[in-house]
């Protein structure tokens, strides 16, 4: 599987990013990858490269890029539930300072970058994100209404924009939501603001998950809810990216 690492111009300066993508010398539809909070480390560049094997183009950018190249801290192999609240104590301030116009102007770059790749074939590409990149996610795909035809979150904080965000979006939707950040009363409210919305979706709790569980190096990890994320993901593509 080819892999790549590049630097992505920006208007505040070059992120830097990994790609994974077949090698069969064909254009492949796009798939721009957010990382969680965490940022690009082995775990994401696996998930990239698994994805690539499918048949498409992943780009997973370090949306921390102004604070250095990944990882912006230090990151042992496994984050225990012991070091998650010191490192989450250093990566603070960056998510709060990762303001929604910064978002924005970021994934104009990383959408223009993606598609002028020339391993990338014309059309829609998917936007998919895990903990904080689910709504950096979401908040790519309502940017980009004509350009983003799939869009997939999990875990993610996707309510946190509110209704009119969500009325911006026009790609079919799958949000996975761990049992630890959502009740059921939680969702339904979701659910309604989408079915209002008019949004082509699908959002469910997994069962028996806690934040974080597609994230094979964490505590959180579920071999369950990371089996059922590929179950909705692949077909989500499948559906919105095949004829690309």
């Amino acid at each position: 599987m080819p892999t790549k690492m590049l630097h992505i111009p920006t208007a505040d300066g070059q992120a830097d990013a990994f790609a994974a993508f077949p090698d069969r010398g064909e254009r492949h539809p796009g798939v721009l990858m957010y990382a969680d909070g965490f940022g690009i480390r082995p775990v994401l560049r696996e998930m990239a490269r698994e994805l690539a094997g499918h048949g498409y183009y992943v780009l997973v950018p370090n949306f921390y890029y102004r604070n250095g190249p990944a990882p912006v801290v230090e990151l042992p192999e496994h984050i225990g539930d012991e070091v998650r609240p010191a490192l989450i104590a250093q990566l603070m301030p960056l998510f709060e300072a990762h303001t929604a116009e910064r978002v924005l102007r970021d994934a104009d770059a990383y959408l223009r970058f993606l598609t002028t790749q020339p391993e990338v074939a014309a059309g829609p590409v998917a936007v998919t994100g895990y903990c904080i990149g689910g709504l950096l996610a979401m908040r790519t795909a309502a940017a980009h209404p004509g350009q983003v035809a799939a869009l997939a979150a999990f875990h993610g904080p996707v309510g946190a924009d509110g209704p009119d965000t969500l009325a911006e979006i026009t790609a079919q939707v799958h949000f996975g939501h761990a049992e630890s950040d959502l009740t059921p009363e939680a969702l339904g409210e979701l659910n309604r603001a989408l079915d209002a919305a008019k949004v082509d979706y699908t959002s469910e709790i997994y069962p028996g998950t806690v934040h974080g569980f597609t994230m094979s190096d964490t505590d959180a990890f579920d071999p369950a809810g990371l089996r059922r994320h590929w179950d909705r993901l692949l077909p989500l593509l499948d559906r919105t990216l095949a004829n690309s």
